[in-house]
């Protein structure tokens, strides 16, 4: 499976920006690629996701108009631009990517198919 690995979490205030970003190991071909997140003791939830080939990107309602999901398909790499971060938003975040044979790009987790270690946003009141 493809190996995808997240950086950029950290501890901030509420308010302040993190940038995250998704790196994958090699050149890969995939139909969607997305953010998720999970909190301790909760299900993980979708955050946003891209289509591979340059479409429209798709946002929960409860980031919408905070976050801005991008990528860079010569660098393999997604990024997640979140701003005016909430105390809500602490949550350890995944990088995920669907195969190109999957049919729509989907904000469901068991719709894809490679996941990365995730890493940790923790935003302080």
């Amino acid at each position: 499976q493809v190996q995808l690995v997240e950086s950029g979490g950290g501890s901030v205030q509420a308010g302040e920006s993190l940038r995250l970003s998704c790196k994958a190991s090699r050149s890969i071909y995939t139909k969607c690629m997305g953010w998720f997140r999970q909190d301790q003791g909760k299900e993980r939830e979708w955050v946003a996701s891209i289509r591979s080939g340059g479409g429209s990107e798709e946002y929960a309602d409860s980031v919408k108009g905070r976050f801005t999901i991008s990528q860079d398909s010569a660098e393999q790499a997604m990024y997640l631009e979140m701003n005016n971060l909430k105390v809500e938003d602490t949550a350890v975040y995944y990088c995920a990517a669907q195969s190109p044979y999957r049919l729509r790009c989907s904000g469901l987790k068991h719709e894809y198919d490679a996941w990365g270690q995730g890493t940790q946003v923790t935003v302080s009141a």
